[in-house]
């Protein structure tokens, strides 16, 4: 902004609108018209500032953190582990919930019945009242189902110990997810809150019931494909919307070896600005310690509640589509009622005029949000953007990262309107258009040949648009993947932040046999010697040992002639055995500690999710064998082109429409 009259007004940079600046705000200009206090002004020199809100921001007092947790305990969840898992889990955690002492907090579990719990402070244990009219649901002793933690602590913790024993002999098959979420909405919503479910059952009654359609292998291909990755029913749309008006974002957890329709349970974490972890095949000796990872920070992180964001920029532009987890209110404002720094967003804009060359455009993100403490908060972030004649700066300057966090989400959105292929081919003709336009620039002024050009800004977009269209979301038929594996992966990058989302499409493979061998290597010296390698076969020596790490899991790739010495160290007497059927633990020797430091180190660098480590043997083809090579996305494999037959396709393409 700009300070104008002697200080007595300010211009903003936003609107161009000329204000008086307040009495109380009022100060002096010095020779150049700044400020004479503006050293002590962070929201008038910082991109970044919070502000406590006044009484104006606030349509009703601000809310306690509330954690509500909906839990399946049919037959299948109690077989998997689950729910000690969970129960586990949640009760390590009580004491690391924020909002202390304001936090509430309360249960429902579910079969083919409802199960609530009074939980109030004056027991000495829950009780449980169980509702099994699906179609006429109703809340039993409303006032004592959500409860004050530090109130109830005692009770909250006598149920968590013994909810895994209250359902181990349940035999019940079926699920009535739909009047359980019903439920679950009709106790939150006078509050709002978090709501966390753990699903492992295709809901089978009351409402909100589905019915398998996974395997309806004959409209693959069609113009009817992309109607698999949509909501069967509009019930659970319908729910988000209710849900968000409430205050109340959801995290869903699906736990199942069959399928579940995420596509359908998905859209409620979706539209409340929440997010889905999907554990296919669930068994706790296995998958708990992902779980209990990334439960532990989806209870601990901070959390910014009922909150709403709005995005502005300055005259001459605007923003045409919005894109991520959220519910849009309006037309700028998105509505997130439980978000934290594991989300981010992507937007488009367009020019709505003609934009002077001198001139500065401004972006400003405002969040407006309950923090846990109970004060009511805005968040801004500013930034500004320089008007530049020469369109060729301007591609000097383009940041990759965002340019193909926003390409994703434009594509997964296109597969939920159109065939796989014909998402893959929108993506490509977005990255042909960008650098035909490129290359025009330069077709006057040089004789460019049959030579490829590109700035050196943009140099890794087509590897990166090569790793998208092979990405889980985007890639093949049925066959590639499954329909809930996919819209899975569809839904949780939609949500990823930058970073995260690029190295899960181009994840990292490094070597790390020659660095364990090391006498004098240490752990913390890791990522500066060790280097990523080229995502391609003639980078795995069968002499070697690999991770491959794209920040949801870790494969070890053993080399067929790698050292026997090393593979007893790594992996003691189970050296020789099938790798798919063995256990990645410690063993009492240097290089074993060294690799088990390795991952931990790889783990803390991005604590959002738990990578789970995958062994496998060169030759040994089980599952995650193959997630290794039908991820080293710049070789061809099957009728997916590797990344030189790319190259040389978009090239061409440039070529004959320059």
């Amino acid at each position: 902004m700009s300070h104008l009259l002697m200080g007595r007004k300010w211009r903003c940079n936003i609107c161009s609108l000329l204000n008086d600046v307040p009495g109380e705000y009022f100060a002096n200009l010095d020779a150049t018209g700044r400020r004479i206090d503006l050293d002590q002004r962070p929201e008038l020199i910082k991109g970044s500032v919070e502000f406590v809100a006044p009484m104006e921001y606030m349509v009703r007092p601000p809310m306690p953190p509330l954690y509500f947790f909906l839990i399946d305990v049919s037959i299948s969840a109690v077989r998997s582990g689950m729910i000690e898992v969970v129960a586990q889990t949640i009760r390590s955690c009580l004491d690391e919930l924020p909002g202390f002492p304001r936090t509430q907090i309360g249960f429902i579990t579910f079969d083919s019945t409802i199960h609530f719990y009074n939980m109030k402070s004056s027991l000495t244990q829950p009780q449980m009242m169980v509702v099994s009219d699906l179609d006429d649901i109703f809340v039993p002793l409303p006032d004592d189902l959500l409860v004050n933690l530090s109130e109830s602590r005692n009770v909250v913790e006598t149920f968590l110990d013994s909810l895994p024993s209250m359902f181990q002999d349940n035999v019940n098959v079926e699920s009535a997810f739909g009047s359980a979420l019903k439920a679950a909405f009709m106790v939150m919503s006078k509050l709002g809150g978090k709501l966390l479910i753990f699903q492992n059952t295709l809901p089978s009654m009351g409402v909100g019931r589905l019915k398998l359609r996974g395997h309806d292998l004959h409209v693959y291909g069609t113009d009817k494909e992309h109607k698999l990755r949509l909501p069967e029913d509009t019930f659970y749309k319908q729910m988000a919307a209710d849900l968000t008006k409430f205050q109340i974002g959801v995290n869903i957890y699906a736990f199942s070896d069959k399928y579940t329709d995420i596509a359908s349970l998905g859209t409620v974490a979706k539209y409340t600005g929440g997010q889905g972890y999907y554990y296919p095949s669930f068994q706790s000796g296995i998958h708990g310690e992902k779980l209990r990872h990334e439960l532990a920070r989806d209870l601990t992180r901070e959390t910014a509640w009922e909150a709403v964001m709005r995005i502005r920029c300055g005259k001459g532009i605007g923003f045409t589509s919005y894109h991520g987890n959220f519910m849009l209110r309006s037309t700028d404002l998105l509505a997130l009622p439980a978000v934290d720094c594991d989300k981010a967003y992507a937007m488009q804009l367009s020019f709505e005029e003609t934009l002077l060359t001198n001139q500065t455009v401004y972006f400003q993100v405002a969040l407006l949000y309950t923090a846990s403490c109970g004060e009511r908060h805005i968040r801004v972030h500013t930034a500004a953007a320089p008007v530049v004649a020469d369109l060729g700066a301007m591609y000097r300057l383009a940041d990759t990262s965002a340019i193909v966090s926003l390409l994703c989400r434009l594509a997964i959105e296109k597969t939920l309107t159109n065939k796989l292929e014909d998402a893959r081919n929108s993506l490509q003709l977005r990255i042909l258009k960008a650098l035909r336009e490129y290359r025009n620039l330069y077709a006057v002024q040089h004789q460019l040949g049959a030579r490829m050009i590109y700035p050196e800004s943009l140099k890794f977009l087509c590897l990166y648009g090569l790793a998208l269209s092979k990405s889980v979301p985007l890639k093949g038929g049925y066959a590639d993947a499954q329909l809930d594996e996919r819209c899975a992966a569809g839904f949780t990058m939609m949500a990823l932040p930058v970073k995260k989302l690029l190295k899960l499409l181009y994840p990292s493979l490094i070597r790390i046999d020659e660095f364990l061998l090391k006498p004098s290597a240490q752990t913390d010296d890791f990522k500066n010697i060790v280097k990523r390698l080229p995502l391609v076969a003639e980078s795995l020596d069968s002499r070697g040992l690999y991770v491959y790490d794209d920040s949801f899991r870790f494969v070890i790739w053993f080399g067929r002639m790698l050292s026997p010495d090393i593979a007893r160290n790594l992996l003691g007497p189970d050296f020789a055995s099938e790798l798919s059927r063995v256990m990645l633990s410690r063993h009492d020797n240097e290089m074993s500690r060294r690799l088990m430091g390795i991952l931990k180190k790889l783990r803390e660098s991005d604590p959002s999710y738990y990578q789970l480590s995958y062994l496998v043997r060169q030759g040994e083809q089980p599952r995650e064998g193959l997630l290794l090579l039908v991820n080293l996305h710049e070789d061809q494999m099957g009728s997916t082109g590797g990344y030189v037959n790319w190259i040389m396709q978009i090239h061409r393409q440039v070529q004959q429409n320059a």
